[in-house]
């Protein structure tokens, strides 16, 4: 009675042995907050309770971001079709995901989604957290599952440990993509010319052609800020310009169903748009150039098309003026 007495202490001592060491293995939680640095004008983006902003889970998610662990074949990641130097948009009319196989629509810049309301061109998903499923599920674009994901994440040296110590959990879908969303609310771009000579009152940061251009952009001969509107240059809303007579991608339609949004877009802001070309939806307008003659001419006259885009007449000056300015 006496051994077994023993024993049975011997193997609860080696129990409370494991689990103080395995408890020990396990990374404490760091919420070392991460500050956004905010330009002139920006007031602080909204914020999900169950995924405030700490270093941890930045880090995590631009890791990532950057990482091609996320597609089926291990060939594109998100970075592949959001360029740092293009803005964190591409360079294509539509971007390439495995195998080759091409998206239907034009990459968008990243920056100052924290503002979004809506994501993609058709505002189908609501959310930044939501949003990140979608590429990695998509047959054009990682072509893979979020099951696949996990279990892939779940066998690699550090990911583990990191999201961990972001979210003090183990792999899961609910660590990705919260992550992911982290990173890309940090993408944050202002302090332009134009925020210096409007916000900050520098009268030496536009040009004289410049000056005339914005004149242009903000009165009511052209009507560009109606729709390009505050600090983010769009008024999230959806709107038809007249690209086409007749559209193959039915914009908003697509996810309402609702005939009266067929070939409605997102308003996209204008934040880096020298760095964003080619531009439209489908990528199929060159530069800036082809985009203002495109509202120079005053559209296809599409059913939806906007009443704010009409014909400008605009001299060749003034069309050079408006594209510096942009």
């Amino acid at each position: 009675m006496k051994k077994l007495s023993q024993l049975l202490y011997l193997i609860a001592f080696i129990y409370l042995l494991i689990a103080c060491q395995t408890k020990e293995e396990v990374p404490t939680i760091d919420e070392t907050p991460f500050e956004l640095n905010l330009p002139v004008g920006f007031p602080m983006p909204a914020m999900p309770a169950n995924n405030v902003l700490t270093k941890a889970r930045v880090n995590l998610g631009e890791q990532l971001f950057f990482d091609p662990i996320l597609s089926v074949d291990s060939s594109v990641s998100c970075a592949s079709c959001h360029i740092p130097t293009a803005a964190f948009s591409d360079t294509v009319a539509l971007s390439k995901g495995v195998n080759g196989r091409l998206g239907f629509r034009n990459s968008p810049s990243l920056f100052n989604v924290a503002y979004h309301p809506f994501f993609f061109k058709d505002g189908g998903v609501p959310n930044l957290e939501m949003q990140v499923i979608n590429p990695i599920q998509d047959e054009s674009e990682m072509a893979f599952t979020m099951t696949g994901v996990l279990q892939r994440l779940q066998q690699h040296p550090d990911y583990p440990s990191l999201i961990a110590k972001a979210y003090g959990r183990s792999v899961d879908a609910f660590s990705v993509t919260r992550a992911l969303a982290a990173y890309q609310r940090t993408l944050i771009s202002g302090n332009s010319p134009f925020d210096q000579f409007f916000y900050q009152g520098d009268s030496t940061a536009l040009s004289l052609p410049q000056q005339r251009g914005m004149d242009l952009f903000f009165s009511e001969r052209t009507n560009c800020s109606h729709c390009h509107s505050g600090f983010n240059f769009t008024n999230n809303d959806f709107a038809n310009n007249g690209l086409y007579l007749n559209y193959e991608d039915e914009g908003k339609r697509r996810v309402t169903a609702n005939p009266a949004d067929e070939a409605l877009f997102k308003v996209p802001s204008l934040r880096n748009i020298a760095l964003t070309a080619p531009y439209m939806h489908d990528g199929s307008l060159p530069n800036l150039k082809a985009v203002i003659e495109h509202y120079n001419s005053g559209g296809k006259g599409h059913i939806h098309q906007s009443p704010k885009v009409q014909k400008l007449n605009l001299s060749e000056e003034e069309q050079q003026d408006l594209e510096s300015f942009l």
